[in-house]
């Protein structure tokens, strides 16, 4: 209706992705924002790693839990956009 081009990438499948696995930052790696994905993988395996072993983890790992809802619900409303700045469908 806009003109503009939709991406590949379904918003719905992200945004579900990102809720239930967005700790390892999933369903950023389905929108091939990579960067953004291996930061969230990298903080959410310290944090799990770190909890175990000690407790000094679980505020790192609560943390990124919060910023992979915040991330799934900006998905679900169409706030974030795919690599190459198109919306995702």
């Amino acid at each position: 209706a806009t003109g503009l081009p939709l991406s590949d990438k379904s918003a719905t499948t992200a945004g579900l992705l990102q809720l239930f696995l967005g700790v390892f930052g999933i369903g950023r790696f389905y929108i091939d924002s990579t960067q953004i994905a291996v930061l969230q993988l990298c903080l959410g395996l310290f944090g799990f790693v770190t909890t175990i072993f000690c407790f000094f983890g679980f505020p790192i790992l609560l943390g990124v839990g919060v910023w992979a809802l915040v991330d799934a619900i900006m998905m679900f409303t169409g706030g974030v956009k795919d690599n190459y700045g198109r919306k995702l469908r």
